[in-house]
C-alpha cells in the first residue's frame, strides 16, 4: 500500500478530527483512511455523468421526455 501525507492542518481541524476518530473508537489513522476510502468509492457527480453519456439507449429530444413524464404523472 502506498501512504499519503498532509502538511499544515488546521490545529483546530486536527482537533475535531482526533475528537471524531475517538469517538469511533478508531487512531487518528484508521479515522481518516476509511474516510478516504469512502471517498474514492463514491463517484463525483461528473464521473456519473460521464459514464452516463456513453451508454446506449433511446434518445429523445429533453421536451418530448419532460412531455411524456408529465403526461403519466397527470394519470395517476
Amino acid at each position: 500500500m502506498t501512504s499519503v501525507q498532509i502538511k499544515e492542518v488546521p490545529g483546530q481541524t486536527h482537533r475535531v478530527l482526533r475528537a471524531r476518530a475517538a469517538a469511533a473508537h478508531q487512531s487518528l489513522q484508521e479515522y481518516l483512511r476509511a474516510k478516504l476510502i469512502d471517498d474514492a468509492n463514491q463517484p463525483t457527480l461528473d464521473e456519473v455523468l460521464d459514464r452516463a453519456g456513453g451508454r446506449d439507449g433511446g434518445l429523445i429530444p429533453l421536451q418530448e421526455a419532460v412531455a411524456t413524464l408529465r403526461s403519466d404523472r397527470a394519470r395517476r
